[in-house]
Parts: C-alpha cells; structure tokens; sequence
C-alpha cells in the first residue's frame, strides 16, 4: 500500500482520537462520582441520541468489514449475517427493551435479582455478561488487527499487534475516564460516519452499474467463478448435512442473541422512561435496517469490482473486502481519488472498532463491579457507589488485557464469524434467565442459576471442542486436533439446553416462588410503576 494511503488514513485516524479523546476529556471534568452517571450517563439522553448510539454500539467492525467479506466471498450464504442481525432486532423490540428499562438498574442482573436470592443470581449473570463481552471484544480486536495489515501492506506482524494494544489501550481511557456519557457521545459521532460512508460507498457502487442492481448480481456471480451457484443458497453451508446444521445453528444465534447482549441491554438504562426506550429501538432500527441492507450491495460490489481471489490474497477470512472496494471506486491504487476513499474507509473502520470497544468494555466493567463485586462484598457491608465505580474503572483495565491477548491469538479468524460465536453464548446464557424471569411466575433461583451455567458452560466447551478451535487448516490451533463437535456455532445445542437447564432447576427447587415479588415485577414491568 502507498505511502499516500496510509498517510491520510492515519491522519484521519488520529483526527478522530483526538475528537474523542477531547468528548472524554470534556465529560471527565463532570462529576463521575456516582453509579448512575458512569453506569448510565445520569438517564439524560433522548430516545434519538440513544437510538443512534444504540446503532453505534451495533454496527461493529464485523457489520463493516466481516459481513461484506463473507458476501464477497461466499454470496448468498454471507448475507445470512445481514438478515440475522437485523430480523434480532425484533425480539429486542416485542419482548425485551421496554421491560428491561422498567425491571433494571444497570445491567441484565438487576432484572434477574428482582424476585430472587440476589447473590448467587448476580455471579451467575455477571459471569455471563464478561464471557459474552470478552467474546465480542476479540472480535474487534481482530478487525483491527486486519485492517492495519492492510493498510502497511501486511508486512509486518509487529504493526498489528501493537495496533491491537493500542486499541485497548484507548479503549480503557475512554470507559474509566469519561463512563456511559463520554462513550454514548463517541457512539453516536461513530454511527453518523459510518452511515455516511456507507451510504457513499453503496451510492458508487450502483452508480458504477447504472443502478442496475440485477448486472451487479450477475456480474458477481461471474467473477466468483462459481457461475449462478454464487446467487443460490449452499455455497457455504450447503455441502453436507453438518454445514447445514451449522446454517440454522448460525441463524438461530443470530436472531436471539442481540436480545442477551450486555452493552446492547444496558443502553435501555441511558433514557428516562421506558417508552424513550422504545422508541430508541425504533430509532435504531431504523438506522441499523438501511446500514444492512447496504452491506448486501457493498459485499456483492467487492465480488463484482475487486474479485474474490484479490479479497481472499489479501485476508483470507474476507476482512478486508470494504476497504479494497473504496480503492477500486476511488480510481485504483496510485489515484488520488483511491487514496482518498481507502483513506476515509479505513479511517471510518478505525472509528467504528474504537467506538464499539468502548461501549462493550463498559457493560463488562459493570458488571464485573455492580454484579459481582458489589455481590462479594455484600455480606460484610454494603458496597459504596463511589467504591463500585472505582472497582469498575480497573475492572476495565483487565477485561481491556484479556481481549488484547485472545485478540492476538484470533488474528486471522473472519470478525463476523467472531461476533456469530459470542450472539450463540448471549443467547445461550443471557435470554433463556431473561425472559424466564420476566414472563415465567413460578421462576425460582436455582432455576435462574441453572439456566445461566446450563447455557455458558455448554456454549463454551462446544466452541472449544468444535472446528474453530482445532482440527482444520483455518482453526486457531491448525497443528492439533481434539475436535469432536463438528458445529461451528454452538447455539443449536446450547440455547435449549440453556432454556431446559433453566425449567429443570426450577421444577425440582424447594424454593417457593414469591408471588408478591412476581406481582410487583410483572407490574412494573408492563406499568413502568416504580421504574428507576
């Protein structure tokens, strides 16, 4: 890559820092002292301002990057991620963000605790939240990582990984000095550059083909060397009845996880009501559906204009395809205009990966210090705010160290696919206790327990023992092999046995539901009555 590229892109980059690290700066001044602030930015913003960065927080680096990758590479089957990640935002909608503002505080536990034994409910559910979030950190890691490579040409390993630790060093400035406020601000600057450039990008590219969208396709499907097969279902999971389990198992994941995500839950406590909640999501839906179905247009614009052999040459999990179609759009390599566009793209992904990171490191933070540190430390005396914030700025600081490292090992996996492995956990752990809890009356602890382990254990020991881990040339240990789950995505398996974990803790517990508790939370949740 020219030395023109990565001059302006890094510029670019900074310049973004920079404004970020000024809105942290800024916010850092205010008073931070209390958990309702950092958790929570105070409940001051709008159902818009949240609705953007709710988008912010949701088009990630594996929306951007991955998402066009795997269309570039595999057609039909890539889109999967689009349609999954968008049709989740229904269940968000119907079943969880209002409820989940009335019920809570600050994190998915606060909904759970209401009508049960608080500890060992808030160390489960904390627990989860981390695994998830970590999950989802490496996968930002991970873009990152791909990116730089690309943009110094891939010469170098050390330029990656120092760009990885980078990204985590910033990230951990942005949560323990400026909390929900400073991260909510960069979200919502994030959204608005990416959707811009998106919509630049797709408006090229149907330019380029005269807005014929049918020669785009066939176009495509001609340089993908798989003729009309690119267009057809079964490119990627179509080869064998296990990538075709892999296919539901993939999609089942996909449409119930957003509902389980930590970062995504705990943007429904930023507004001051439960209906500015709901019409966040709409907001945000509306935001997020126009992005996605851009990423159809920008993923089979990368088959048609770049080529799927230049995509796979230079990442081969896809993760560079965006950035490789604003280079062609622009006019080529050595044009001024490429130089531009690749510069803006690539600035703009930067963005998009800091920003996310921020927001997910934020939610794990909190619950590493609301949930089970504040749950540890319960028994002797009751935890101070100020002392739970302060535990949650360090917590930031591990949970940043752990996705650096598993970020460094991960490096060359699709960042989609990444995202795809913690949705299967969030909707293995997370939404089974949720909606238990919400909608079930004779819910007790143990089953609240049970079917937190009952959907965590299980989605993890399956990705360890299935082809992402060992036993296939694009597995994170090629050289070994204790394979013995042949899924990718564990959540065919996981997400009933976390909803069956759930109903058989509850069946067999001596424990006595508390119908008055279920009575106050099914009240509260529908009336808002006592909402925080």
């Amino acid at each position: 890559m020219s030395g023109d590229h990565q001059t302006l892109a890094l510029l670019l980059f900074s310049t973004f820092v920079a404004v970020t690290l000024g809105i942290t700066t800024w916010v850092s001044r205010r008073r931070q002292g209390s958990a309702e602030e950092f958790y929570a930015g105070g409940r001051l913003f709008s159902p818009m301002e949240n609705g953007f960065a709710i988008a912010g927080d949701y088009m990630s680096a594996a929306s951007f990057l991955g998402i066009s990758g795997l269309i570039a590479l595999y057609g039909y089957d890539g889109m999967l991620y689009s349609v999954g990640f968008l049709v989740a935002w229904l269940v968000v909608l119907f079943l969880v963000a209002e409820l989940v503002r009335n019920c809570g505080r600050f994190t998915l536990a606060d909904v759970v605790a209401a009508r049960m034994r608080e500890r060992p409910v808030r160390i489960a559910a904390g627990t989860s939240s981390v695994t998830v979030s970590v999950l989802y950190l490496v996968a930002q890691m991970v873009g990152a990582g791909s990116l730089v490579a690309l943009l110094l040409g891939g010469t170098t390993e050390a330029a990656r990984t120092w760009t990885v630790i980078g990204v985590g060093a910033l990230m951990v400035v942005y949560v323990s000095l400026g909390g929900m406020r400073a991260t909510t601000w960069i979200q919502i600057v994030k959204a608005v550059l990416l959707l811009g450039g998106t919509v630049a990008l797709t408006t090229l590219v149907l330019v380029r083909f005269h807005g014929d969208f049918d020669r785009l396709l066939r176009t495509a499907a001609e340089r993908s060397g798989h003729g009309e097969a690119f267009l057809a279902p079964g490119l990627a999971y179509g080869a064998d009845w296990t990538s075709r389990f892999d296919f539901i198992s993939l999609g089942l994941a996909l449409v119930l996880g957003t509902a389980g995500l930590p970062h995504i839950l705990s943007r429904f406590y930023t507004v001051p009501t439960a209906r500015a909640a709901r019409r966040s999501v709409v907001w945000s839906i509306g935001l997020i559906g126009g992005f996605y179905l851009m990423t159809i247009v920008l993923g089979f614009g990368a088959a048609a204009l770049v080529g799927p052999e230049a995509v796979r040459a230079s990442n081969a999990a896809g993760n560079t395809a965006v950035p490789l179609l604003a280079l062609d759009l622009g006019g080529g390599a050595g044009s001024t205009g490429g130089t531009v566009l690749f510069a803006v793209v690539a600035a703009i992904a930067f963005a998009t990966i800091l920003a996310v990171v921020a927001g997910i490191t934020l939610a794990s933070s909190a619950s590493v210090a609301h949930d089970l540190y504040a749950s540890l430390r319960r028994r002797r005396r009751r935890t101070e705010p100020r002392s739970e914030v302060a535990v949650a700025r360090i917590a930031a600081v591990g949970i940043g160290a752990v996705a650096i490292g598993l970020g460094l090992l991960a490096r060359d996996l699709n960042v989609a696919f990444l995202v795809g492995l913690a949705f299967a956990v969030a909707a293995s752990a997370n939404l089974p206790v949720l909606l238990y809890s919400l909608f079930w009356r004779g819910f007790t602890t143990r089953g609240a327990v049970w079917s937190v382990y009952g959907g965590l254990v299980p989605a993890v020991v399956l990705v360890l023992i299935s082809p992402v881990v060992s036993g296939s040339p694009q597995s994170l240990f090629p050289d070994v092999d204790f394979q013995y789950f042949p899924l990718q995505n564990p959540g065919l398996v996981s997400v009933p046995l976390g909803f069956l974990a759930g109903w058989l803790g509850t069946v067999t517990s001596p424990e006595v539901p508390d119908e008055a508790k279920h009575a106050e939370t099914e009240v509260r949740s529908l009336t808002g009555a006592g909402a925080v």
